[in-house]
């Protein structure tokens, strides 16, 4: 109906796939990294997660399309409502294989001598079971049985289970923990952030033809990545029901108040979403932060027992809580917010402050400003010890109940177990990690410099002299012992892994942002700012 009008060849936000719509973001391409280096060191099991709608598809058809044919032989299992031996079945049938009318143990004999046969051609063969949640322990410890086949030096089968977070706690069951404990490379898959949640749309609009790859205005954009969360498939309902708005008014732009409107006709319809909004997260966790603040002392409230404390006592008492957090982060907006955590920082690393002039609202915003002082962002979702690992000063965002926007708190120390903030919350400096935990919303950027300018490697047999870079750095942190060959090597991959293990990464042995930020701690000559210094990196 709008495409004409738009001038797209086709609708662009369709929720069924499209292999030409493909949208790899920088948590895709994470994911896309952890699964290829499963397979192709032969890792055995590999496990990927992630909620409903946040690509895991999309991980595993790019996975798929980048595999050559000609030394990779694959098997993609979808939605797995099947018993043992039915999955059994399907395993042989999809490698080509006979299955009809088989026994368990002769599709089993069957399957062992296709992968000897394939492994002496030098062919990697895969198995990809998607939604892998769906599996019953049964079929899951038939699984680990196919897992068992390999040679002396070698498993012969690459296996990945793709599911929702619920496979995690699947496999963390008394009966699978043998299953669980085989799992070698893991990945959480979450949703995208703002700045991808933009070029999404963008790259969706221009693949379907559009003739303006903003059309979607930067304020439609944030409101949108506010009610998904940054879940694609939120946004292409959104999106879809946006431009259908626009068409009816005649508008040849997607403007805010189209976008809100087009939330507003879609709420408890098809945005019945499976969690919670980020602003409904933050309101609870900060509920949580007010109930052990009161109990941590940091706002004084009467000392009566339980019968002289009735509950509209209580829940005013809670309710002084919540407005002192008000009405002290009323006094700041978004921007200012940004701007005061923004400059804690960029004093620790020596840059030049924000000015008044210069905008800073949001993870793009805070992105462009670090790189114009030479510095990079690393983006993290998840819990605060993610952050902790990378020992390095940090910007936690989070959300005030009843005020507008979002708010930033600068992560500069760790000292006799607390943690140190600014500017200071409710008049305190220093909050233990689990006070900080509740508070913030699980998104934060960490500011780094990539002195040695080496980039993102994961492909064994990559060479040149990023890589001898990337080879000093381990050597003076310890775990290299040999000289220099300007070859990621598996030498090399096992420094790394080494160097993961000892300060609590995932040992995935490639030179990721998180490893090459300890690494520039702990090979010294660089001095960047650290949240506990002599310490290696590690909580």
């Amino acid at each position: 109906m709008y495409c004409d009008y738009f001038g797209f060849r086709e609708k662009p936000f369709t929720i069924t796939p499209n292999p030409r719509f493909i949208f790899i973001s920088k948590n895709h391409r994470e994911a896309f990294a952890h699964l290829l280096y499963g397979i192709d060191n032969h890792a055995g099991f590999v496990e990927l997660t992630g909620e409903v709608g946040t690509g895991k598809t999309t991980v595993l058809r790019t996975l798929l399309s980048q595999l050559d044919d000609d030394s990779h032989r694959i098997a993609l299992i979808f939605n797995p409502v099947l018993s043992a031996v039915e999955l059994l079945r399907a395993i042989n049938r999809e490698y080509g294989l006979p299955w009809d009318g088989l026994d368990r143990t002769e599709l089993l004999d069957t399957l062992n001598r296709y992968l000897l046969a394939e492994n002496r051609k030098g062919h990697t063969v895969a198995l990809v079971i998607d939604e892998a949640q769906n599996l019953d322990p049964a079929a899951l410890e038939q699984i680990r049985l196919i897992s068992n086949l390999e040679t002396e030096t070698d498993k012969l089968i690459q296996i990945i289970l793709a599911g929702q977070p619920e496979l995690d706690a699947l496999l963390q069951k008394q009966e699978l923990r043998q299953l669980g404990q085989r799992i070698t490379v893991r990945y959480n898959l979450t949703s995208m952030d703002h700045e991808d949640t933009r070029a999404y749309i963008e790259h969706r609009v221009e693949v379907a033809g559009g003739r303006d790859a903003s059309l979607f205005k930067p304020a439609a954009v944030k409101r949108i990545y506010q009610t998904t969360g940054g879940v694609p498939r939120l946004i292409n309902i959104i999106c879809d029901r946006a431009l259908l708005i626009a068409y009816t008014d005649e508008h040849r732009t997607v403007s805010d108040r189209v976008a809100a409107r087009a939330i507003a006709e879609l709420r408890g319809k098809k945005l019945r979403r499976l969690h919670l909004s980020r602003y409904q997260v933050a309101a609870a966790a900060v509920a949580g932060l007010l109930a052990v603040a009161a109990a941590a002392g940091m706002l004084v409230m009467p000392k009566e027992s339980p019968k002289q404390h009735p509950p509209a006592a209580r829940t005013m008492a809670q309710s002084d809580l919540i407005g002192a957090l008000q009405r002290e982060q009323s006094a700041l907006n978004e921007k200012k917010s940004a701007v005061q955590a923004f400059n804690v920082l960029a004093q620790l690393w020596g840059a030049k402050p924000v000015g008044n002039g210069e905008r800073l609202a949001g993870g793009q915003d805070l992105e462009r400003a670090a790189n114009r002082r030479g510095l990079q962002l690393l983006t993290f979702s998840g819990n605060l010890d993610l952050l902790l690992r990378s020992n390095s000063p940090a910007i936690l965002e989070y959300v005030v109940p009843g005020v507008g926007g979002m708010r930033y708190l600068a992560l500069t120390g760790s000292a006799d177990g607390l943690l140190q903030v600014s500017p200071p919350l409710l008049g305190r400096t220093s909050f233990s990690k689990d006070e900080l935990a509740t508070l913030s919303i699980g998104r934060g950027y960490i500011p780094w410099k990539n002195f040695r300018q080496i980039p993102f490697l994961a492909a064994e047999g990559t060479s040149g002299p990023k890589v001898n870079h990337l080879q000093e750095l381990l050597h003076a942190a310890g775990p290299y012992r040999g000289t220099p060959s300007g070859v990621f090597d598996s030498a090399t991959i096992a420094a790394i892994k080494k160097f993961q293990t000892d300060r609590g990464l995932t040992p995935d042995g490639m030179a990721g942002t998180q490893t090459l930020i300890l690494l520039y701690q702990v090979a010294g000559g660089y001095s960047p700012p650290q949240l506990a210094k002599g310490r290696e990196g590690s909580q």
